[in-house]
């Protein structure tokens, strides 16, 4: 035999000895990879820009752990807000990077069409701020998960509040399309069931990303209403707030905004947000005042340079919903994953969160107030707070059947 041929067999022999008395060890380098498609570009990325880098903080201290046999790498792609660039980004994540795991996105509608890749696929997506409940609810299926709270939980939160205000009439004004349709009509059904002397006077749809908000408002105004809700998505958030104050909105009329109360809304306004805004959000760096949450709070400051706001929430639970899946399913199967996902518990800065077994919906506490200026920051911060829990923020298990059509 020829040296040449000896050489190749010798070294053969040497990988297979190897691999078998190696045994599953040997593959152990192989990394968990996750892909993330999300809004990273214009006013959206004030939202999602925590999401990542929340999620990366976990992620790294999982990995420094050595608490999985497996390190857990992620990748990101701009959607830029846009559903078909977003879509296409999920399939190359999918198809070509091989992921193992979908996370994403702030575009209800792009959330709901990479869902549905993903049950082609057969790929877990989670879900990190897509507040449409049709994700978990009538669309909802065993590939996905919602580390958000929806439409559904946070439309009822807000309707429970205004029930318990002297408004009768009303107008509803919001972003056209996905979520801000989802909002509105979960605030509405919801509050006509508790309250059914409300009355609607009319609505304003505006497309997303309106450049400018001045003839709605002067609408709306001139309708007169007790009261507005404004659906609008992360997109439009901040820009409304700024046309609020700039047309003296807040102070003619009351109204409720989804996130209005929310840190990375407020933050950019600076100290000349409007106040008097009541909204709703699964979370403040200041509340609640846990040594959890404190924790939690100095770790995110510590490595951004700045406190964290909701979107770091839903980064820190998808990161830990992954670890803790992975090691109670003992696999890196996808089916066995999943299976340990539902039903799941985890601590977090706002308490323990459930993601329930049924819908895949994770039970997150609303916390509700009132913007207000702080001599603490130099953004508005929510005052007031009411804390509605995830159990009776979640719409009932009948509910999601009758959408589903079962």
């Amino acid at each position: 035999m020829k040296p040449l041929s000896r050489f190749i067999l010798t070294t053969l022999a040497v990988l297979v000895f190897s691999a078998i008395i190696t045994g599953p060890t040997a593959f152990a380098a192989k990394a968990v990879k996750v892909g993330i498609v999300d809004c990273y570009s214009g006013p959206p990325s004030t939202y999602t820009n925590d999401v990542r880098d929340a999620f990366k903080l976990a992620i790294d201290k999982i990995n420094a752990s050595g608490s999985l046999s497996r390190k857990i790498e992620f990748v990101t792609r701009d959607s830029k807000f846009k559903v078909d660039i977003g879509l296409s980004a999920a399939k190359e994540l999918i198809m070509r990077e091989n992921v193992d795991i979908m996370m994403g996105t702030i575009n209800s509608g792009l959330a709901l069409a990479i869902s549905d890749l993903c049950k082609k696929e057969k790929i877990p997506f989670l879900v990190t701020f897509s507040k449409s409940a049709k994700i978990t609810g009538e669309k909802g299926h065993r590939y996905v998960f919602s580390l958000t709270e929806n439409s559904a939980l946070a439309g009822k939160a807000m309707a429970e509040s205004l029930a318990k205000k002297p408004y009768t009439k009303f107008w509803i004004g919001g972003d056209d399309y996905e979520y801000g349709h989802a909002i509105a009509d979960a605030t509405w059904e919801h509050l006509i069931k508790i309250k059914p002397e409300v009355q609607l006077l009319g609505q304003s749809w505006w497309k997303v990303r309106e450049p400018d908000f001045t003839p709605y408002i002067t609408a709306m105004l001139a309708a007169k209403p007790d009261a507005v809700i404004v659906a609008t998505g992360g997109a439009d958030c901040v820009p409304f707030l700024k046309a609020a104050k700039a047309t003296g909105f807040n102070d003619k009329v009351p109204f409720i905004m989804h996130t209005a109360t929310e840190l990375s809304t407020l933050k950019p306004l600076g100290a000349n947000g409007p106040e008097g805004v009541l909204g709703t959000s699964n979370y403040f760096h200041y509340f609640p005042d846990s040594a959890e949450n404190k924790a939690f709070v100095s770790e995110f400051k510590a490595a951004y340079d700045r406190p964290p706001a909701v979107g770091a929430l839903y980064g820190y639970l998808a990161a830990t919903f992954i670890q803790k899946a992975y090691a109670t399913a003992g696999s890196f199967k996808t089916e066995k994953f999943i299976d340990a996902l539902e039903g799941m518990t985890v601590d977090s800065p706002v308490g323990k969160v459930t993601i329930r077994a049924f819908d895949h919906q994770a039970m997150l506490p609303m916390f509700m107030g009132v913007t207000k200026k702080s001599a603490e920051y130099d953004y508005l911060i929510a005052d007031d707070i009411i804390v509605i829990s995830g159990e009776d923020a979640m719409p009932a298990i009948e509910e999601i059947k009758k959408a589903r059509g079962m």
